[in-house]
């Protein structure tokens, strides 16, 4: 098993570097905030410098919060990439920033572009849903690192997978709203809220009714606001959007608190 870079261990980042490390991977890894990996982690070995991170890794993955820290990471790293390295970015910053990253890229370096659905939970399990975009070879290269991390999807070509990752978490945080909102409506209506929301979990909004009644997930509303950014979209994502916003006490708790105080009136 060759050596991995894994720069970003936030929420997801963690958990991620810890279930490739259990899988028998070497990983030296990084964060903006040092001190990530609080106590010795078999297979872990954390640096305070992105750039020695990658120092001969064959695989580099980056789980970053924005575009703006993905370039920024890029700029440190990216002279340091030797030929036949490939970069996995699993971060949510959509297909434009992901292109820019790879018109940095020196020659004989790829790229794959491989966001994930889940949360903390499955981050660590190996219960993540792997959207992956890139060329042929570079994917091939680095399935095997995927699936230790979950379900590989295919996507296409370059940039896919990032561009897939927009819609569907467009679909997710716009039909958590709608949930959010009809119960709201239910509760002024006079309605039980048991007997609201039973019937919407009973029909096509169930998986959307589970996920705002979740209490393990670990998605902060900072960044679905983010994340609805980087899709623009039509009105009904940017009015979510606006939504999402109007509640900055919130910023760093996870969606589904949105949706409480949605339905408290807020």
């Amino acid at each position: 098993m060759e050596k991995i870079a894994f720069l970003g261990l936030g929420r997801m980042g963690l958990p991620m570097a810890r279930r490739l490390a259990s899988g028998g991977y070497s990983l030296t890894v990084w964060n903006r905030t040092p001190g990530r990996v609080p106590e010795p982690v078999e297979g872990l070995v954390e640096v305070a410098d992105p750039a020695a991170a990658v120092r001969g890794a064959g695989v580099v993955v980056t789980m970053l919060a924005d575009p703006a820290a993905l370039a920024a990471v890029a700029r440190q790293i990216s002279a340091e990439l030797a030929p036949g390295t490939v970069w996995v970015d699993m971060s949510s910053v959509g297909p434009a920033a992901v292109a820019e990253v790879r018109d940095r890229l020196p020659d004989g370096v790829g790229l794959v572009d491989a966001p994930v659905l889940g949360s903390v939970g499955p981050a660590g399990t190996g219960g993540l849903t792997v959207l992956v975009g890139g060329g042929p070879e570079d994917v091939e290269r680095v399935r095997p690192v995927l699936e230790r991390l979950g379900r590989v999807v295919d996507c296409g070509g370059p940039g896919a997978g990032a561009a897939l990752k927009l819609v569907a978490i467009g679909a997710i945080v716009g039909g958590v709203a709608v949930v959010g909102e009809a119960l709201a409506l239910a509760g002024s209506l006079g309605l039980p809220e048991e007997l609201a929301e039973g019937v919407l979990a009973a029909g096509p909004l169930g998986g959307l009714v589970a996920r705002a009644r979740a209490v393990d997930a670990d998605f902060p509303v900072r960044l679905a606001a983010k994340d609805l950014a980087l899709a623009g979209g039509g009105p009904v994502l940017g009015a979510v959007r606006e939504r999402l916003l109007a509640h900055p006490e919130l910023a760093e708790q996870d969606l589904a608190r949105w949706v409480d105080a949605v339905r408290a009136g807020g």
